[in-house]
């Protein structure tokens, strides 16, 4: 075990200090700036050099990153995020006043849970997917998801694949894909408190890696309290997300499943339903 562990925090260092090296990226598309920060390319180094991937080819790497690794490497990011989650913390008791005054407004945004289904089921549908998309699109699939939809129909189930599934692309590609959002999302007009509102939606690395580009775009006398607006609602996001779970988003994801799937469900795929 000690051998893991010092092969991964070995591997980790280095990636570390050569993403740190690089910098951060900015790369204009048109009137925008997409900032890369070295989160975001740590990522994907760290994706590429999995076993499954590099790891493949080289069988080298396989011997200082094998499969004991990986799994340690998930446990070690879940103990970062909670220390990300405490410096975040201290941000938002300075700005305690804003985040009262707004407090209707972090409520009110919690109720774009309900886009998920809305939006992401008929698509999953479309795309040939049964019952896994029930559990693909009820959430945006993080470890609440998965204990709500484990418990409920079993992880072993088409549902549980489905948000197993989405969990997984979301953990690979997610903090990528968010970290470009970030970037972008200013130049929509919407205000940059409302943007660092809707950083939060209950992943502590998609949060990071949105929040720390939005800050880049911002007036640097916003920053910390879009910052701190970030992590409250990053924070609300994953207590109200459950009940909204289990209680609206859930059963209207079933609800829209029943009208929608035999509209817009492909008949040569074998339906597997669960009740």
């Amino acid at each position: 075990m000690k051998q893991v562990t010092s092969k991964l925090l070995i591997v980790s260092a280095l990636i570390i200090v050569l993403c740190e090296l690089i910098g951060k990226i900015s790369i204009p598309v048109g009137k925008v700036n997409i900032i890369l920060f070295p989160m975001l390319y740590a990522v994907a180094i760290g994706l590429m050099i999995t076993p499954d991937l590099l790891g493949k080819k080289i069988k080298a790497l396989q011997k200082i990153l094998g499969n004991k690794e990986v799994k340690l490497a998930g446990e070690f990011v879940g103990m970062a995020l909670l220390i990300l989650g405490v410096k975040y913390g201290t941000l938002a008791g300075p700005n305690f006043q804003k985040i009262i005054e707004a407090g209707p407004a972090f409520l009110a945004q919690e109720f774009g849970h309900i886009l998920s289904p809305l939006i992401a089921l008929p698509l999953a549908l479309f795309l040939g997917m049964k019952r896994e998309a029930v559990g693909a699109t009820s959430s945006i699939s993080r470890e609440p998801s998965l204990g709500v939809i484990g418990e409920k129909y079993g992880i072993d189930s088409p549902e549980g694949s489905g948000v197993l599934g989405t969990y997984l692309i979301g953990t690979v590609l997610g903090t990528i894909v968010f970290g470009i959002l970030g970037s972008v999302s200013i130049h929509t007009g919407i205000h940059p408190y409302a943007l660092g509102m809707a950083c939060g939606v209950g992943s502590g690395s998609m949060m990071t890696a949105a929040v720390a580009a939005l800050a880049e775009t911002v007036p640097f006398e916003m920053r910390d309290t879009v910052v701190a607006y970030a992590a409250t609602s990053n924070m609300l996001s994953g207590i109200t997300g459950v009940n909204f779970l289990i209680f609206i988003t859930l059963p209207l994801t079933n609800k829209l499943y029943a009208i929608l799937e035999p509209k817009l469900g492909r008949r040569g795929v074998k339906s597997n339903a669960s009740n």
